[in-house]
């Protein structure tokens, strides 16, 4: 999946444009902000305030999808859940005849059509910082946070957007990379190896735990992904998708098996405030955390064709990669088996 042409090189010329179409007056000040998926600028308008502007990345995801998740975030904020919803958007036709605005009712997604089209949202600015969890109390509020999240999230179910399907998911991630040449010739057979039986146990570990309950989720709720402002809250629901209840847990703890089973009894205490969790979905954190990995790795090979990702990830598809990987790959089957044999307590 490669970038768009002109889509990297997005620039504040481009931008500013953009958001007078949507009738949005820019009084020149920009700053492009920290994304690698998307391109994210934070623009402060001639009326004195501050708004975030996201241009989606051509191709990811689709218009019905994009929507989905804006119509989420605001049913989170309208549930008084801590998130940055996207702005409500105006055309301003005086501006650009090419903008279009979707959907129909309350439009949150504009596209500026042209020889380069442009997806792009504006939400208000919010600061914050990131969660200090050795602070007393801050990961019950998190997992107090999430809790109401999910109760949101579990009222329906997303019909665009993607539901985690963690073998079917990691099959693809390890064919693109095997596939696509990523996997350094000599490193080949022994990660092929070790992914095949990672593979293996993610099922196995899935099958035994059994039907999961589904709900809106977040998606990728790591600790990068929450800002604290007097709380918890988020301002990106991008990789929100359908899926179990711990995928949103497992990235906020970390460390030995005591420090993270502590660190799940704060989240769990927090989060049975506002709804009940299948606490045998526990099993499941280490499947999830391999999942990822491989996910991961397939991510930078989507993304290699734009400037971007070489400028940034050097190290990745180096022999020594993909040998730390598969080292990374064999702990992780040597866990999972731990887990198959003793549980997640």
């Amino acid at each position: 999946m490669s970038a768009a042409p002109g889509y990297a090189d997005l620039g504040p010329a481009q931008v500013l444009a953009a958001l007078d179409a949507a009738g949005l007056r820019g009084d020149g000040r920009i700053l492009q902000l920290n994304s690698y998926e998307n391109r994210v600028f934070q623009l402060f308008l001639e009326d004195g305030s501050a708004v975030v502007t996201k241009f989606y990345r051509p191709s990811r995801w689709s218009d019905a999808q994009i929507v989905e998740e804006h119509q989420f975030a605001l049913a989170l904020a309208a549930a008084e859940v801590p998130v940055v919803p996207p702005r409500v958007l105006l055309a301003d036709h005086t501006a650009s005849e090419h903008l279009r605005l979707l959907p129909t009712d309350g439009p949150t997604l504009a596209c500026l059509d042209g020889e380069v089209p442009h997806r792009f949202t504006v939400a208000d600015r919010c600061a914050g910082r990131e969660p200090e969890l050795e602070t007393p109390g801050t990961l019950r509020r998190i997992g107090g946070f999430l809790g109401r999240l999910h109760a949101v999230g579990a009222r329906e179910r997303f019909r665009h957007r993607v539901t985690l399907e963690p073998l079917r998911d990691g099959t693809r991630a390890r064919d693109l990379l095997l596939e696509g040449g990523f996997v350094t010739d000599a490193e080949a057979p022994a990660w092929r190896s070790s992914c095949d039986r990672a593979l293996d146990a993610i099922g196995a570990a899935f099958d035994r735990v059994g039907p999961l309950a589904n709900l809106r989720l977040h998606g990728d709720c790591h600790l990068g992904n929450v800002l604290w402002r007097d709380g918890p809250h988020v301002v990106d629901l991008d990789d929100a998708c359908n899926g179990p209840a711990v995928q949103d847990l497992w990235m906020l703890v970390s460390g030995d098996p005591q420090t993270m089973a502590r660190q799940l009894d704060e989240l769990l205490d927090g989060y049975a405030d506002f709804r009940d969790f299948d606490r045998h979905e526990l099993a499941l954190i280490e499947p999830l955390r391999t999942l990822r990995m491989l996910r991961h790795a397939a991510w930078l090979a989507q993304r290699w064709t734009d400037p971007s990702f070489p400028l940034n990830f050097p190290f990745f598809g180096t022999p020594a990669y993909w040998s730390q990987q598969t080292a990374q790959l064999r702990e992780q089957v040597e866990l999972m088996a731990q887990m198959a044999e003793h549980g997640p307590d």
